[in-house]
């Protein structure tokens, strides 16, 4: 499965660096995307364990959660409205139209099933993903995003070497039995040197295009630690989630290499983290 990701990524990338280089609305605009595609194949995960999640309004809360994260969209309201209130509105929104979506349907078996299936979807995409578009929004926002990007792809490609290669103790066999404890070792030390490119301001007597201001070596080394470690959380989570539903990818958007939200599962995870530790 790494294998897939490092080489969907590398099929990938002019279009997230583009987005991400240039700004909004273009960089929204892919979130959204991505966010409701990977959405749409949480949802229909669900019908492989007998759930029938309000698809729907699960992917129009996805699409709001994410674009109300849009620092410009926020700027413009924030006259009329306080936007700290935005997503609290939006959570209980989504809550009570979601619960009476379920609870209208003809069939009533299951129907709070349904309603959590519904929930976990917006949560776990609109909400989390959601955060991608905050980061962007930040001083250095670009290169805070190219540092979940790089520090990401980083880990996982170390990991999927060095485990391919050393790899003889099972990190999780009952949930990704590919994934070794060298290989998830390799990837928080790969995750961590590369994340090393942020700190200087010249690279190879060269301005540095990706450095971040007032970002030192030590602070580097542990966002590329916790990035490496929560991005394969956020892997193992959705591997969990495919093994309970008894598939093998969450998609088929692209062929031989399996979803948006198989491509995704790493960086959702890794961009809470960056953005958390970049705002405290």
């Amino acid at each position: 499965m790494l294998k897939q990701r490092i080489i969907t990524a590398l099929l990938l990338i002019p279009l997230p660096v583009a987005a991400v280089w240039f700004g909004e609305p273009w960089f929204t605009s892919l979130v959204v995307i991505f966010g409701v595609l990977a959405a749409f194949e949480f949802y229909r995960l669900g019908s492989t364990v007998r759930v029938s999640p309000v698809t729907y309004l699960g992917l129009v809360f996805t699409l709001l959660f994410i674009i109300s994260r849009n620092p410009n969209l926020l700027s413009r309201i924030e006259t009329n409205f306080d936007p700290v209130l935005v997503t609290p509105l939006l959570l209980a929104t989504a809550i009570v139209l979601t619960l009476a979506g379920a609870l209208l349907r003809r069939n009533k078996d299951g129907a709070i099933a349904d309603w959590a299936w519904t929930m976990a979807g917006i949560l776990y995409v609109g909400w989390l993903f959601g955060h991608a578009v905050a980061l962007r929004g930040l001083a250095d926002g670009r290169n805070w995003v190219f540092f979940v990007l790089l520090a990401t792809v980083a880990s996982d490609t170390m990991a999927f070497f060095i485990g391919s290669a050393i790899g003889r103790h099972k990190l999780a066999p009952q949930i990704s039995p590919n994934k070794t404890c060298e290989g998830a070792v390799a990837g928080v030390v790969g995750a961590a040197l590369f994340s090393l490119l942020f700190v200087p301001t010249k690279l190879f007597g060269l301005n540095n295009a990706i450095h971040i201001h007032g970002f030192s070596y030590g602070e580097a080394i542990l966002l590329g630690v916790l990035v490496s470690i929560f991005g394969q959380l956020g892997d193992l989570a959705e591997s969990l989630l495919k093994r309970n539903a008894k598939v093998k990818d969450s998609g088929m958007l692209f062929p031989g290499h399996g979803g948006v939200l198989d491509r995704l599962d790493s960086i959702i995870f890794a961009g809470v983290v960056v953005y958390y530790f970049a705002v405290l």
